[in-house]
C-alpha cells in the first residue's frame, strides 16, 4: 500500500507520546510504502489533485527512536516526490488543529477515491467545538454568544460556576472558569473573549459551559473511538492549581475502565460519527457528559497503550488494509507488524 500523512513538520515531535508516530511506525512495519506532505503542499495540476511529498518508509524492525531518527534523515532531503493524490492508498489527515481548510477543500473532491482518515467534509463539519450540538441530551448546559450582557445574563441566571471556552483553539488554551462572586472581572473577561470593541458582527463567538465540579478531582476521560468502536481510553487529571485535564496543560494520564454511561454516550454517537466520515475520533467526557468531540489529529494512543498493554494502531490498520483491499483489484500484498515498540 501507498500511505501519505498529512500532518505538520516532523521535527519537534516526541515519537514516544505522538499518535501519528505510532500509525506512521505501524504502517512502516507493516512494509507499506509512507509519504509525508503538509497542508501546502496539496495543489492541482491540470485539474488533478496532486502534492509535494517526501517519502519516508524506511527498514522495519528499527526500535521507535531509531525509526524516528532515519525518516528525520529522508524528511530533510531535498527530494521529493510529485504524485497524483489519487494514486495512494490511504490518506491520514493528521495536522494538528486549527483545520486548514484550503486543503480539505482541495482533498474533497477525491474522499471517495482515496480512503480517508478522516473525511474531508466530515472534518470541516466537526473540527468546531460546535459539533457537541449535535448531541443535545449528552452534553452539560451549553450557550454560545458574542453579546456580552446576554452572556453576562446567563451566568448570573445559572448561579454557579461556568467555563468559557473560544471555539478557535485547541489543547485547553483559553479555556478559564468563572462565576458571580468577581463581578468586575467578569464583565472584563467577556468583554476580552468576545472582542466588545469590535461591532458584533465582527466580535467571536464563545462558549460558556456548565462547570462540572467532579473534574477537579476525578479529571475527564479521553476515550477513542475507530469506526464508531471503542479502542480505548484514559482518564486524564488536572496538576494542582489547575481544572484543565489536557496533557499539554499539564494533565496527567492514568488507566480507565469505561463505565457503561460512557459507553452508552459513544453507542448513540457512532450513527452520526460514521455518517459524517469520522472514523477516527476522541471524545472527552466529564462525569459521563460529552464535553467535546476531536477529530482533527486525535490523540492519546501512546499513552492508552502504555497504560493497558494494548496496540491500538495495530486494529487501526486492520481495518484501513480491509477497506483498501475492498477497493483493489487485483488486492494489494500486505504483511503483519513483526514487532511490537523496542
Amino acid at each position: 500500500m501507498q500511505i501519505a500523512f498529512v500532518m505538520d513538520w516532523l521535527e519537534g515531535i516526541d515519537p514516544h507520546f505522538e499518535t501519528t508516530a505510532a500509525l506512521m511506525y505501524e504502517c512502516n512495519q507493516r512494509g507499506h510504502s509512507i509519504f509525508f506532505l503538509e497542508p501546502h503542499d496539496i495543489y492541482t495540476r491540470q485539474q488533478k489533485i496532486v502534492a509535494r511529498m517526501k517519502e519516508i518508509t524506511v527498514a522495519r524492525d528499527l526500535p521507535l527512536k531509531h525509526y524516528w531518527e532515519e525518516i528525520m534523515i529522508h524528511a530533510k532531503k531535498d527530494t521529493l516526490s510529485f504524485e497524483t493524490l489519487t494514486e495512494l492508498d490511504a490518506l491520514f489527515l493528521r495536522k494538528d488543529p486549527p483545520l486548514n481548510y484550503r486543503s480539505m477543500e482541495l482533498l474533497a473532491p477525491i474522499r471517495d477515491q482515496v480512503f480517508m482518515i478522516n473525511n474531508p467534509s466530515g472534518m470541516i463539519l466537526g473540527n468546531s467545538k460546535l459539533y457537541i450540538l449535535n448531541f443535545p441530551d449528552l452534553i452539560p448546559e451549553t450557550h454560545i454568544s458574542r453579546d456580552p450582557p446576554r452572556l453576562r445574563k446567563i451566568i448570573d441566571t445559572f448561579g454557579g460556576d461556568m467555563v468559557i471556552k473560544p471555539l478557535g483553539r485547541f489543547g485547553g488554551q483559553g479555556i478559564i472558569k468563572v462565576s458571580t462572586k468577581d463581578p468586575e472581572n467578569l464583565n472584563s473577561l467577556i468583554n476580552y473573549y468576545v472582542g466588545a470593541h469590535k461591532s458584533y458582527a465582527d466580535r467571536e463567538q464563545i462558549m460558556v459551559q456548565e462547570y462540572i465540579k467532579t473534574v477537579k478531582d476525578q479529571g475527564d476521560v479521553r476515550i477513542l473511538l475507530f469506526n464508531g468502536e471503542i479502542l480505548g481510553a484514559m482518564r486524564r487529571k488536572p496538576p494542582d492549581g489547575s481544572f484543565r485535564t489536557n496533557i499539554h496543560a499539564g494533565g496527567k494520564a492514568y488507566k480507565h475502565t469505561i463505565s457503561p454511561k460512557e459507553r452508552e454516550v459513544c453507542k448513540k454517537i457512532q450513527s452520526r460519527l460514521k455518517q459524517d466520515g469520522l472514523y477516527f475520533v476522541g471524545l472527552d467526557l466529564i462525569d459521563g457528559q460529552l464535553i467535546e468531540v476531536n477529530c482533527v489529529s486525535p490523540g492519546g494512543i501512546p499513552r492508552i497503550n502504555s497504560l493497558n498493554k494494548i496496540r491500538i494502531e495495530g486494529r487501526i490498520m486492520d481495518f484501513v488494509e480491509k477497506k483498501v483491499r475492498e477497493n483493489h483489484n487485483p488486492p494489494f500484498e500486505s504483511s503483519k507488524a513483526r514487532s511490537a515498540y523496542a
